[in-house]
């Protein structure tokens, strides 16, 4: 039985023993509370000054806002609340299996006045058999950051968008004494998540691909996608900072921003620690091409980091719909997600700014309007499979497998880790 089914039947019984559900809401002072437990470590200050305005326009209502994530394991805080019959009315979880996993708590959002306004690259994570049950965070967006002054310097006049192109820039950036690519690979989701991620999302249909995976119509080893991707995996080895397996993601963003490298495979979400480190820097972002197929691989990874979702036996149920959707619609709202949350909007309705989002935030933006955006698919993939590619890639790295190894190691797990 796959290690994450074993883990939620005994939540499931847990629950069951329990018994217990919240019989009526909790009340502070004669205000309806409404819980919320939600991820992001990074906006649990702005949340704080989010909660002072939402109950000044709803004075009847206390919000209580919990954050765990970080160095905190949120998925397990998450279960135990459940498990101890201390669920929250709204809360967070990723699309896909992380869906499955939750779907018999998951209030129908399908008819709630926002559905219409949300990016549709948003919608496919939480959706199942035409019905929406979350409602995306943000979005998204990463490749390779590259410092602009730095390629001028080296006589980079053109964007590479081709595997060649991207080494012809790393030739020049070499002889001009830059190195190419600071690589962080000691962090497990540069390589597990995000890395691996450029042989899933350029296959033809990665969802199929997935379940063809797990049903056992392909295999790693004949896949000519995979082959291409460890091309571009080699081109940055061999363009990198030394010791890129003791390199952290704090040293790997440092050296960029302090300008020792010309590129890191980083997203948006690390705009505001390189402006803590260099507010001058004049960043773009670049794709991850796997191979010289042009303007076909000129996309980024877009997509969902995470949803909220309501509890869908909360005595809150109307209030939690009500506070979700006074985020998206509001003025207030609106303010929070762009100016303070800097989030790049998963809604149509919702503008952001250069100002607001910053130049990489911007970026993924404008390509995510203009459709060239690919997926994220580790959501998709069996339970603890991405912690299993880091360490297997790590260990090709290092040279203790090579790559017929590597695809023969991603298969072992995969089927594993698939085993009903």
């Amino acid at each position: 039985m796959r290690r994450g089914k074993l883990a939620w039947l005994l939540l499931v019984m847990a629950l069951l023993v329990a018994g217990c559900g919240q019989s009526g809401p909790d009340m502070d002072g004669g205000r309806k509370v409404l819980h919320i437990f939600q991820f992001k470590v990074e906006i649990a200050e702005a949340m704080d000054r989010l909660k002072v305005e939402y109950e000044k326009e709803h004075p009847d209502i206390k919000l209580d806002i919990q954050t765990v994530g970080g160095g905190s394991d949120y998925g397990a805080s998450l279960r135990s609340k459940f498990a101890s019959g201390e669920e929250p009315d709204i809360f967070n979880i990723g699309g896909y299996t992380e869906m499955e996993m939750w779907q018999e708590y998951l209030e129908d959002l399908t008819d709630e006045p926002w559905v219409k306004d949300v990016k549709e690259i948003a919608l496919e994570p939480m959706t199942k058999n035409g019905r929406l049950y979350g409602m995306p965070v943000n979005l998204e967006g990463y490749g390779f950051i590259y410092n602009k002054d730095l390629f001028a310097k080296a006589g980079i006049k053109e964007k590479p968008v081709t595997l060649s192109g991207l080494r012809e820039a790393a030739e020049k950036l070499k002889a001009v004494g830059i190195t190419p690519f600071s690589n962080g690979y000691q962090e497990w989701f540069v390589l597990g998540n995000h890395n691996v991620n450029a042989a899933f999302a350029n296959q033809k249909d990665p969802a199929d691909f997935i379940r063809g995976l797990t049903e056992g119509r392909y295999k790693f080893a004949d896949d000519p996608v995979f082959e291409r991707w460890t091309k571009l995996l080699d081109l940055t080895l061999e363009y990198g900072n030394p010791n890129p397996l003791t390199t952290d993601y704090n040293t790997q963003v440092t050296m960029f921003a302090n300008g020792e490298a010309a590129m890191l495979q980083q997203g948006n979400w690390t705009q505001v620690q390189l402006d803590g480190i260099n507010p001058d820097l004049n960043l773009g972002i670049l794709p991850m091409p796997i191979d010289d197929t042009g303007e076909d691989n000129d996309k980024l990874f877009v997509g969902v980091p995470n949803n909220w979702v309501i509890y869908k036996d909360s005595p809150m149920k109307e209030e939690a719909k009500e506070f979700l959707n006074w985020l998206v619609t509001s003025e207030t709202g609106k303010r929070f997600i762009t100016k303070e949350f800097k989030f790049i909007p998963a809604f149509d309705s919702i503008e952001g700014t250069e100002e607001d989002l910053g130049a990489l935030g911007m970026e993924v933006l404008n390509y995510t309007d203009a459709g060239k955006a690919l997926t994220w698919n580790w959501f998709r993939f069996p339970n603890g499979m991405p912690s299993e590619f880091a360490s297997i890639i790590q260990a090709y790295i290092g040279g203790k497998i090579d790559k017929a190894g590597m695809f023969e190691q991603f298969q072992q797990n995969w089927d594993n880790l698939s085993v009903e």
